[in-house]
């Protein structure tokens, strides 16, 4: 009867999520509902999903609104009405058109016009596919209308868009929030009426009687029986990905079966072994059980256009597990080798197809992306995936704060959580209890675009839902990944990263700064797994710039475990995940891979299933394992724990009947309450963080592709890795390590600087763009009449051919671009002054004559390394001098880094520039912190700073600071429990 429901996507208008509009209409009589959020989608197949938990009839449709004016609503009698109506609603969203006062028609839909709305257009005729909606505040108008005479297309909208007053109340601040406007001055023409609210079914069905309308009652049970809609989820799903890549599906199989064996001598030249065509024939089967194979040929068709066009990318996720995907070129990773876990990847109980994250680098994934929707979404079959951005306390509190008018000092405190919640005054405790509503309801502010979902889809997408069109270009789901994967639609993740991007530029620089340099195979990974050069640099943990192995926390378990082999840098790649560390576990492998006696304290079970990890948890697969060979679950049964740990599906129906049988099923083997819940706290702990190995094995192929390159080609390395955003580190230290390797650094120069860092022999020149405030078209202006005409010779020179404002060439002249001159930066910026204006120059004009420009006879002028150093500090956000030679007093004689295992449990004083800064919290909420500063050598100091002392000293603006701590050590790193850490001061101009 409830033909007009708004869940909380109509975003910035509705408050109830989609479980709770379905308990509370069940609670109160209905026994049949329609979700028809505004101008939005995104509730519908959760909603269908769930209803028949609450034995109640799904209806599904949109409100269309123009602002706040509704203009009908949409119902779908239908599957093939609700793809009409997306369709309809899409069109309007792309082209930013608004509703017409007249609904399409639609043949399997049907539209509502309210009652007001179609008595003020004064609409005379409806089509079949029409109604007028009543609601309760309509009943005492509609006899006196001229619309009565259509009383046979009355029907019941009475709309429910909030659960109680509380509701309404945070409405009105959605609203707010979404007009930008005060509360106070919010127009009630922008907002519900508070009537918006449950109505008991018999009080519904009571106001209408009382009229003697029963007849609208009856029209409108009418239209609720026409209408019905089914999409199949969980285990009854099918899958709705595309389902034939070429002609036929038996084509597909033949060509992915040629393809795989066509491949055997490409990857295993003569050592095909009868494990390795065994491993094929298997996996070939189970992907035509499983109706996988296009899934395998649309992944091989995008990296076999990448590889047409030369783009690096990087395969990986559970389908890394797959000798067919490596045989495919898809993924990098030999699973016989690793011997990988096939069930992680593939089982008759899985219903989703293997993970496939292609990471490709961020400048190349946007034409990957458009590739595969000119060839795959012809027919509106491709779109980018959803994700839904809710309300969290910082954004709530700072939106709220605008809302209420409270001043900016006060939002931040309240954001920042630094008040006292008893002297918080009525306004700002009505932000912090309404943020904590928002937050605790989950509540959508507005739609996003996930990382790297790509749907291809055997139907068009309307099919399921309306898509927007964001500033990337590409139709986008109204809904995520979960409610995809409930209805059998899965993602292709295609992801941007930048360190391909540094390995394919690291090459470019090659070639330019060493001609003379034989071509490098960057595939040969085989050949670098076992380059003692490139092992010792993981051993010595010297990876800054590399990936996924540089941040402080790498470099300190590389050093523990003293990796200084593939398999093992594999295996710390999981381990650093935030989960195995979390549960005690990264701390166990190491003290098992350091002490072999003390692998004999796994339980039994656990080492025979995990012998290459010493009986611990470290992939993804060890979930599955230990759930199906320890807990004696289903493949498909340890599939839901794994993904339930993900925090997808945690606290649905199928992870509670899972988890419930793996304790009975434990039980029932005799295992002990302690062990069960032991192993049980281990899976949750971090299941939904830890890699597949196969994964790991993928991060660690391009971690020794950067390797090789910083073991061979530093200074080459290092210019891409600045060209390319950088990694864990700001600019500043990637400079510094290219020093710490021989290179010397040149801050930007008019001659020898294009947009971005070059390097010449061993000089790295700082790219144009690496200075603050200068424009991209100034850039562009300097380095074509550079190329155009030579060399500037000087500053005249440069003025006559590069128009450019004062603004522009005084940052140019203090970073001292102008050196080549030979003339002080002071008296640069008066001969600056002296040709140009404070307005902007008009272009030059290519003279046929060189005019004299007169020379002004100056005072000497001078500049002192300080000056310089400041000015870099100011354009760049660092200076390119030792930061050690910018204090304020010289440095008394200290302890080195390098000496520091001379000093293990005794107090130390070191000096050390920050460079890094991570804030975490102990397991009673208190905040502790772990530093890394460099010493005077250029060396690391790792420090960690336990609660009293994190509440006592902070430490996160950039400068020297004095280090007084005892050092300490574990598994032979040495770290410095700081005691007390002082800023020292600077020096000043």
């Amino acid at each position: 009867m409830l033909l007009n429901c708004h869940s909380y996507f109509s975003l910035r208008f509705g408050t109830i999520p989609e479980q709770e509009l379905l308990q509370i209409s069940r609670e109160n009589g209905y026994g049949c509902i329609a979700l028809t959020d505004i101008n939005n989608t995104s509730g519908c197949l959760n909603f269908i999903r769930m209803a028949p938990k609450y034995d109640i009839k799904p209806i599904v449709g949109i409100d269309f609104r123009n602002g706040m004016q509704q203009q009908y609503v949409g119902l779908a009698k239908n599957n093939a009405g609700f793809q009409e109506l997306n369709a309809f609603l899409s069109k309007h969203s792309l082209l930013k058109e608004a509703f017409p006062d007249e609904a399409p028609e639609l043949e399997n839909a049907v539209f509502i016009y309210p009652f007001q709305k179609l008595f003020a257009t004064k609409k005379e005729t409806l089509l079949p596919n029409e109604f007028i909606g009543i609601a309760q505040k309509d009943l005492n108008r509609i006899r006196f209308s001229p619309l009565y005479k259509h009383k046979e297309k009355f029907v019941v909208m009475q709309p429910l868009s909030f659960r109680n007053k509380r509701d309404f109340n945070m409405h009105r601040l959605l609203r707010s929030i979404d007009e930008n406007t005060l509360l106070s001055k919010l127009s009630p023409a922008e907002t519900g009426e508070e009537s918006e609210q449950i109505m008991p079914l018999k009080v519904l069905e009571y106001h209408f009687k009382e009229k003697d309308l029963d007849f609208i009652i009856h029209n409108t049970e009418k239209l609720m029986e026409e209408c019905s809609i089914h999409f199949n989820f969980g285990d009854d799903r099918e899958h709705q990905n595309l389902r034939v890549y070429g002609e036929s599906a038996k084509d597909d199989y033949q060509k992915l079966t040629s393809l795989s064996y066509q491949a055997l001598g490409y990857r295993y030249g003569a050592h095909v072994t009868d494990e390795i065509f065994d491993r094929i024939a298997m996996e070939l089967d189970l992907i035509q059980k499983q109706n996988f194979v296009p899934f395998f040929l649309v992944n091989h068709d995008i990296v076999s256009y990448a590889r047409r066009k030369g783009y690096y990318y990087v395969g990986r996720g559970s389908g890394a597990n797959s000798i067919v995907a490596y045989l495919l070129n898809i993924t990098n990773v030999d699973p016989i080798e690793l011997d990988l876990y096939f069930e992680r990847f593939i089982n008759l109980h899985r219903k989703n197809p293997p993970d496939f994250d292609i990471d490709f680098s961020w400048r190349d994934r946007e034409d990957v992306t458009q590739y595969i929707f000119d060839t795959f979404g012809k027919n509106g079959q491709t779109s980018l995936l959803a994700t839904y951005s809710t309300f969290q306390h910082s954004a709530a509190v700072r939106e709220l704060g605008k809302v209420f008018g409270l001043p900016a000092y006060e939002i931040d405190a309240l954001s920042n959580g630094k008040f006292d919640p008893k002297k918080l005054d009525q306004i700002s405790g009505l932000v912090i209890k309404y943020a904590g509503y928002l937050q605790d309801n989950n509540q959508p502010n507005h739609l996003s675009i996930h990382a790297g979902g790509i749907l291809i889809s055997e139907r068009p997408i309307h099919y399921f839902t309306a898509t927007d069109v964001p500033p990337k270009g590409f139709p986008t789901t109204q809904f995520d990944m979960v409610i995809a994967e409930d209805v059998g639609l899965n993602k292709y993740d295609i992801l941007a990263q930048r360190g391909l991007a540094k390995i394919k530029e690291t090459l470019e620089v090659i070639r330019y700064n060493r001609p003379g340099e034989q071509p490098i195979d960057i595939d040969d990974v085989k050949k670098f797994k076992t380059d003692p050069k490139i092992n010792e640099l993981i051993k010595q943990a010297q990876c800054i710039g590399c990936f996924y192995v540089e941040s402080p926390a790498m470099r300190m378990l590389l050093r523990k475990l003293e990796v200084d082999n593939y398999l093992g840098l594999v295996a710390a790649s999981s381990i650093i995940r935030p989960g195995v560390a979390k549960s005690g576990m990264m701390r166990e492998y190491i003290l098992r891979h350091q002490n072999p006696e003390k692998i004999q304290e796994a339980h039994p079970e656990l080492l025979k299933l995990m012998p290459e990890t010493y009986g611990i948890m470290v992939y993804q697969e060890d979930v599955i394992k230990v759930a199906h060979y320890f807990a004696k679950l289903t493949l498909g049964e340890a599939d839901v724990i794994r993904r339930g740990m993900s925090g997808k599906f945690r606290g649905r129906d199928e992870f509670e009947r899972v988890k419930k049988k793996y304790f009975k099923n434990c039980s029932d083997m005799g295992y002990a309450p302690q062990t069960t819940q032991e192993i049980w706290n281990q899976i949750a702990s971090f299941a939904g963080y830890a890699f597949a190995k196969g994964h790991s094995a993928s991060y660690a192929v391009e971690s020794y592709q950067t390797l090789f390159l910083k073991a061979y080609y530093p200074l080459e390395y290092m210019v891409a890795v600045l060209n390319n955003g950088g990694g864990f580190y700001a600019p500043e230290l990637y400079l510094h390590e290219a020093r710490m390797m021989g290179a010397t650094i040149m801050a930007p120069c008019v001659n020898n600087s294009n947009a971005q860092a070059v390097i010449k022999g061993k000089d790295i020149y700082l790219g144009l763009q690496f200075l603050n405030e200068i424009e991209e078209k100034t850039i562009l202006k300097i380095v074509s009449a550079r190329e155009q005409d030579g060399v500037y010779t000087s500053l005249n020179n440069f003025i006559d051919r590069v128009a450019i404002s004062i603004e522009q060439l005084t940052i140019l002249i203090r970073i001292d671009a102008f050196r080549f001159t030979g003339i002080n930066k002071k008296t640069l910026l008066w001969k600056a002054h002296f040709r140009l204006s404070k307005t902007p120059a008009k272009v030059p004009q290519k003279q046929l004559f060189h005019t004299e420009v007169k020379d002004y006879q100056l005072p000497t002028f001078h500049s002192s390394p300080i000056d310089d150093a400041y000015d870099q500090i100011e354009l760049l956000g660092f200076a390119l001098c030792s930061p050690f030679d910018l204090l304020k007093n010289a440095l008394p004689k200290s302890v080195m880094s390098k000496d520091l295992h001379a000093y293990v449990n005794r107090e130390v004083v070191q000096y050390g520039y920050l460079v890094a800064v991570k804030n975490t919290r102990t397991a009673r909420g208190e905040t502790m912190q772990f530093g890394t500063f460099l010493d005077q050598e250029g060396h690391f100091i790792d420090t960690v700073h336990f609660p009293q002392v994190a509440a006592k000293f902070n430490f996160s603006v950039k400068g020297v600071y004095k280090i007084r701590g005892v050092v300490t050590e574990e598994f032979g790193f040495l770290t410095i429990e700081v005691i007390e850490i002082t800023r020292m001061d600077s020096a000043t101009r």
